[in-house]
């Protein structure tokens, strides 16, 4: 079995501020090997996840039941014809998949299974198969464990049985702090929330990388306060003794960046690549920012959807026939920055036209959302089943706004 187990541990690192640390944004649990080894701690899930906020993504296996629904409703498998006056839009592509995600934060547990799946038990006691389709799932990927008795250990998925999550305990004490902090960009969007640097630097003791004059330097993060794009080939760093320097050459600080994901707690998840990322300041995540209490295990989707002919449809809803809970994540792009919504975070959609949609979110923040079928004309259904067990079923150009309940 493939385990490296580190026999020290190492010191708590500093934060930015004289600011009380917390560590119940960090994901905890119970990790149990497939010969029965058992560590318990704070994890990081492969390099860019370690908060109850940050996303498990994978490939949902979709309800057969709702692919034949479609397909009776539409009438065939292709797009665009009409019935009765009425144009129904329904691609069938023959996949029983569909590219997913949640936040750790409503996971009960998480087991695995053969031929790179999990089988994912939420808070709400609803199972969830996820097979494959990131590196969060199946070969490759790697948990660590802060176990305090123990030492810091690593497992790979193939000597993963099962991982119990839980909140941590009041006096446990993690080696570092998920990085947090506001973050900017060219077209002046600001988001607040856990930041995983380059994609894979999340904790107060990884190092941001890069020369300086010639010379290399690794700067612990727990030592930066702001950051801020200087070129495609640089960027400035402002120390939290205030001290300024620039640093280049380095896929941390130019354009070879891979991504600065931001876990917005009130949204979702957005990833901002370098063309666009102005500036990032660091601060201690505050207590409340996102505790594993703020997580339920999701709901189905509930809400009042409007047609173009002047309907009014209420009840239960599955958007573009994959997404009807609101653990799950409206997906697009809006103003370069790739978003990843959590519904149950969205007060409502309103189709603009037949490439994008405004999505207003529950604390009043509004984008204007395109590049996926999730905002678009290929969008594959938004099905209404209302208190008496009708199901009726729009295309994009039949859906005007829907809003959602709570």
């Amino acid at each position: 079995m493939w385990l490296s187990v580190a026999l020290a541990m190492a010191a708590a690192a500093p934060v930015q501020t004289q600011q009380a640390p917390s560590h119940t944004d960090r994901m905890y649990g119970v990790v149990t090997t497939d010969d029965g080894d058992t560590y318990e701690g704070f994890i990081r899930w492969t390099d860019n996840e370690g908060s109850w906020s940050d996303f498990l993504n994978g490939n949902k296996r979709l309800d057969p039941e709702h692919r034949d629904q479609a397909r009776e409703m539409s009438g065939r498998r292709s797009r665009g014809f009409s019935i009765l006056g009425i144009r129904i839009s329904f691609d069938d592509d023959g996949s029983d998949q569909a590219s997913s995600g949640l936040r750790f934060g409503h996971i009960a547990s998480l087991e695995r299974q053969r031929g790179g799946r999990a089988e994912i038990v939420l808070l709400s006691g609803e199972v969830v198969e996820f097979d494959g389709g990131s590196s969060d799932i199946g070969g490759g990927m790697e948990l660590t464990v802060e176990d305090p008795m123990r030492g810091t250990v690593e497992v790979d998925w193939r000597d993963l049985d099962r991982v119990e999550f839980s909140d941590a305990p009041a006096d446990a004490a993690p080696l570092a702090q998920r990085l947090y902090g506001t973050l900017r960009t060219q077209e002046g969007h600001a988001f607040t929330g856990f930041i995983a640097w380059d994609s894979d630097e999340i904790l107060t003791t990884d190092v941001l990388d890069g020369d300086e004059k010639g010379r290399d330097r690794e700067i612990p993060f727990a030592n930066i306060g702001s950051i801020q794009r200087f070129s495609s080939s640089g960027a400035r760093i402002t120390l939290a003794n205030g001290e300024e320097i620039v640093l280049k050459d380095s896929n941390d600080v130019d354009d070879d960046n891979r991504g600065i994901i931001v876990a917005d707690p009130q949204l979702g998840q957005v990833t901002v690549d370098w063309d666009e990322f102005l500036d990032v300041t660091f601060e201690p995540a505050p207590a409340d920012a996102a505790p594993r209490s703020r997580f339920d295990g999701g709901r189905r989707l509930r809400g009042t959807v409007e047609t173009e002919d002047g309907r009014e449809l209420k009840g239960t809803i599955r958007w573009d026939n994959d997404e009807e809970f609101t653990w799950e994540a409206l997906d697009g792009e809006a103003a370069y920055v790739e978003m990843d919504i959590e519904l149950g975070n969205v007060a409502s959609i309103e189709r603009l036209d037949d490439d994008s949609a405004q999505v207003t979110l529950h604390d009043g923040r509004t984008f204007e959302m395109s590049g996926s079928n999730d905002v678009d004309e290929h969008n594959k259904g938004i099905f209404v089943t209302d208190a008496a067990g009708t199901v009726t079923m729009l295309d994009w150009e039949e859906f005007r706004v829907v809003r959602f309940d709570g």
